[in-house]
């Protein structure tokens, strides 16, 4: 897959690329994990919007937030949001998924897309003549040969059977053709495999 960045699910119009972890010393700064296929790309991105990732808040709207600093500190990013300048607010954003807005993301070359855009989609493969539904793409796995969709079967109405299938991404061989409009990937895919 030819995507630009790693992204995960956040809201229709939002992509998760990071997450704020616990303080770093006492005056404001995070520790950051970043989301993005290049850790130091998360800094391409001024406007973030955070929300806590579990527990009370995150199924809450998203703030608007813009970071301040960021910089390694050793083997690891740490950033300061604008407005926290103290240990206790850091507490207080430990937690918090970072998201930007789709709008956001660079325009893809066609036939390129973020992993964000595949989920949820249906993969149909064909046998004896008849489309026959795997299950939908749950997730996606970095190989370094090519990437993998993760399909489950599991849970998913008309799907052949409840298996998950790690399916190559392989465009033009295994992957046959993406429609985002109707939420579908076509694969050669044997069913049985």
């Amino acid at each position: 897959m030819a995507s630009a960045e790693v992204f995960e699910k956040g809201a229709a119009d939002k992509v998760i690329i990071g997450q704020l972890h616990g303080p770093h010393g006492i005056k404001g700064w995070n520790k950051l994990q970043a989301f993005t296929e290049t850790p130091d790309s998360i800094a391409d991105y001024r406007q973030w919007y955070i929300r806590p990732s579990q527990g009370r808040g995150a199924q809450g709207d998203w703030q608007a937030v813009e970071w301040e600093e960021l910089r390694w500190q050793g083997k690891r990013l740490v950033v300061r949001l604008k407005g926290s300048t103290d240990r206790n607010r850091a507490e207080e954003l430990a937690g918090c998924n970072i998201a930007i807005s789709t709008t956001d993301l660079p325009r893809l070359a066609q036939g390129e897309y973020y992993w964000h855009q595949l989920q949820g989609l249906q993969v149909v493969t064909q046998h004896n003549g008849e489309p026959v539904l795997l299950g939908i793409v749950s997730g996606m796995l970095e190989t370094g040969a090519n990437d993998v969709l993760v399909v489950h079967g599991k849970g998913v109405e008309g799907a052949l059977d409840e298996q998950e299938r790690l399916i190559p991404w392989l465009p033009g061989d295994v992957i046959e053709h993406v429609d985002l409009q109707l939420g579908c990937i076509r694969v050669q895919w044997a069913p049985d495999f």
